[in-house]
């Protein structure tokens, strides 16, 4: 329940960034360079809340199990999408 319950936590912070990233029009490296327009945004902010439900139905039916497993895959989903962001970081 714990896995879950960490994963719910870090599946709304993701889809809360992203929806935020959406809505404002991105820096040259991020739109030009690495194809992070507002749509590609979305498509993050809507995985991540198919993650969220996904994790509270494990933690509302006690599947420790499958909550582990989920959280494996989203971290990589979690990890690549924060990873769009580093050279993005020092645009103006």
């Amino acid at each position: 329940m714990m896995w879950s319950l960490g994963g719910l936590a870090i599946a709304l912070v993701v889809a809360s960034i992203a929806l935020r990233c959406s809505r404002s029009p991105g820096g040259f490296y991020d739109r030009e360079a690495y194809g992070m327009t507002a749509a590609v945004h979305r498509r993050y902010a809507t995985t991540s809340l198919v993650f969220a439900i996904y994790f509270a139905v494990t933690s509302a039916f006690h599947l420790e199990t499958a909550g582990i497993a989920g959280l494996a895959l989203y971290a990589l989903i979690a990890v690549l999408y924060a990873s769009s962001f580093l050279r993005g970081a020092s645009d103006e």
